[in-house]
């Protein structure tokens, strides 16, 4: 199983971790997924900033007889996350 390697930064910044949650959530392209956000208070402020990263969701399944014909099959841009022997 191979997976796209598109990923990507958001910044979005409210005046709860909800709602901060929401907006970062809300930016989010098609097909990509948010996995990770890092939360910070302004100073002399009471709104929250926040950094979100996101990943694609777009996996695809590739068929070889070993593994370096498997390894040579990824494409540019594509990670290998997973190899099944049948």
């Amino acid at each position: 199983m191979i997976r796209r390697n598109d990923s990507g930064k958001l910044e979005a910044e409210a005046e709860t971790q909800a709602e901060v949650r929401e907006a970062l959530e809300a930016q989010v392209p098609a097909g990509h997924v948010l996995t990770d956000a890092t939360v910070a208070m302004a100073k002399r402020s009471t709104r929250i900033s926040a950094v979100g990263v996101y990943r694609s969701t777009e996996i695809a399944e590739i068929e070889a007889d070993d593994m370096a014909s498997l390894e040579a099959k990824v494409p540019e841009g594509w990670s290998l996350l997973s190899v099944r022997r049948l």
